[in-house]
C-alpha cells in the first residue's frame, strides 16, 4: 500500500498550492486500491480541508503513518520526519546556500529526497512544474506594470480574479500602445508568456523584423537558445554542448536592449551561463522600461534583479546609473518584477495542472516502488548522496 501524505506547507511566506487537488485524490483512490491519501490539516491551502473531506480524503494533523510525503516548497527542518521519503522542490541542486541546513538535516534524519525539479524526460526536459502558470502570471504582471508606468492602459491583479478563465475575460477590449516585447526561452514559462501575448492581441514577429522595422501596433519576439547565445570561437549554438559548457558561450541579446520596452525573461539560468546583458550595457541607448524576470535569479540572467519582491509588493525600480533599488515607475529607473512564487496568484489552476502531470508521468513509478526516472531525481537515499548527485559532496559535508 502506498500511503501518500499531502504536507501542510510550512515555508514562510506560506505557499497555497497543492501537489494533488481533492478531485485528483478522489480519482486516484477510486482507480488504484493500493493508494491511500491523507491530507495534513491546513488553513492556508487553495483547497480547504472540507473540500478534501468531501472528496473522501482523510484529513489529519499527523502524517507519520504515510510512507511518501508530498509538498510544494521546502519543508522546515523541525517538521521533517525521520526515515521518510519526501517529494518537493528542495532548491538544493544548484548548491543553494540558504537550504544547506535543510539538506544536512535530511541527511541526519536518513530521509530519501526526490526533487520535482530533477524529474526529466530522456532529452533533459523537465517533466512537471508550475512553469506555464508562472509564465501566465509573470506576463500579466509585466504588462500591468508597464500600463501603470506609462498610463496607457489599466490591468488589475491576477489574484483578484477567481481563476484563469476569469482572468482571460479581463483582456476583452484592452487596447495596447505600440509596445515592443522580448520574450526569452522555449519552455513552459515561455509558453505561458506567449499565451498571454496572444490573448492580448500582441503580434509575433521574427527577430530580424523586430530589430530592423518600426511598427504601428504591439509586437513581441520570442528568442530561443540559438538566438540568445553563440559559441565564443565557433560562432555556433548546439543545445547539448551549451548546457555542458556554458562558459564557452556569450550572449547575443545586446541589440534587443536598444529596441525593447518590456522584457519577459523565461530562460533557465545557472551561474556558469552568460547573463543576457551586464550592468555596463545599460547606457543612453537602453530602452527597456519594464522587466518581468520570471526566471527570478538574484543577479542572474538579469543582472539588476536585486531580490525577490513577493506577491504583495511585486515591483521595484532600479536606478539606471547607480543601480540602487528605488520606488517603481521612476523615469530614472527600470521597473523589475521578480517574484519566486508567481503561480500562487492562480493556485487552483496551477495545482490542477501540476497534479495532472504528476499522475500522468510519475505516479505509476511511485506505485511500483521505483524506476530509472525516480533514481535520477533522488538526491538522497536514506540520508546519503546518490551517484547522480555526487557533485554535491562539498555542499553535503557537515
Amino acid at each position: 500500500m502506498l500511503t501518500i501524505g499531502l504536507i501542510k506547507e510550512g515555508k514562510v511566506p506560506e505557499d497555497n498550492r497543492v501537489p494533488l487537488t481533492p478531485g485528483q485524490c478522489k480519482w486516484l483512490q477510486k482507480n488504484f486500491p493500493d493508494i491511500h491519501i491523507i491530507a495534513e490539516s491546513s488553513p492556508h491551502r487553495c483547497f480547504s480541508d472540507l473540500e478534501y473531506i468531501h472528496a473522501g480524503i482523510e484529513v489529519k494533523e499527523n502524517l507519520s503513518d504515510c510512507n511518501l510525503l508530498m509538498g510544494i516548497k521546502e519543508v522546515p527542518v523541525e517538521k521533517l520526519i525521520e526515515q521518510k521519503t519526501y517529494l518537493f522542490f528542495s532548491h538544493t541542486k544548484k548548491k543553494q546556500p540558504f537550504n544547506q541546513k535543510l539538506f544536512h538535516a535530511m541527511m541526519q534524519k536518513k530521509i530519501t529526497l526526490i526533487d520535482y525539479e530533477c524529474l526529466e524526460h530522456d532529452d533533459g526536459q523537465r517533466i512537471i512544474g508550475f512553469g506555464f502558470f508562472a509564465g501566465i502570471v509573470g506576463a500579466h504582471n509585466g504588462m500591468m506594470c508597464y500600463g501603470k508606468r506609462t498610463g496607457t492602459f489599466n490591468l488589475g491583479r491576477v489574484f483578484e480574479v477567481k481563476d484563469y478563465r476569469n482572468l482571460i475575460h479581463t483582456y476583452f477590449g484592452i487596447k495596447l500602445p505600440n509596445v515592443r516585447i522580448a520574450v526569452t526561452g522555449s519552455g513552459r514559462v515561455a509558453h505561458g508568456v506567449v499565451e498571454i501575448m496572444n490573448l492580448m492581441g500582441v503580434t509575433e514577429v521574427e527577430p530580424d523584423e523586430y530589430l530592423e522595422r518600426k511598427f504601428s501596433y504591439p509586437v513581441y519576439v520570442q528568442l530561443k537558445g540559438h538566438e540568445l547565445y553563440t559559441h565564443e570561437k565557433l560562432k555556433t549554438y548546439k543545445r547539448e554542448h551549451f548546457h555542458e559548457h556554458p562558459e564557452e558561450y556569450r550572449s547575443r541579446f545586446l541589440p534587443y536592449l536598444r529596441c525593447t520596452d518590456i522584457l519577459m525573461n523565461g530562460i533557465y539560468w545557472d551561474k556558469n551561463m552568460p547573463r543576457l546583458f551586464e550592468k555596463e550595457d545599460i547606457d543612453e541607448h537602453f530602452t527597456m522600461q519594464t522587466i518581468s524576470d520570471i526566471t527570478d535569479d538574484v543577479n542572474g540572467s538579469v543582472p539588476i534583479n536585486m531580490g525577490d519582491a513577493g506577491i504583495e509588493n511585486l515591483v521595484y525600480g532600479v536606478n539606471k546609473k547607480t543601480f540602487e533599488k528605488t520606488a517603481p515607475y521612476s523615469s530614472e529607473s527600470v521597473d523589475v518584477i521578480a517574484v519566486g512564487n508567481l503561480p500562487n496568484e492562480l493556485p487552483r489552476d496551477a495545482s490542477r495542472y501540476f497534479g495532472e502531470q504528476l499522475i500522468k508521468f510519475v505516479l505509476d513509478d511511485l506505485r511500483k516502488g521505483g524506476s530509472i526516472l525516480l533514481e535520477k531525481a533522488t538526491l538522497l537515499k536514506e540520508g546519503k548522496l546518490t551517484k547522480p548527485f555526487e557533485y554535491l559532496s562539498d555542499y553535503a559535508s557537515m
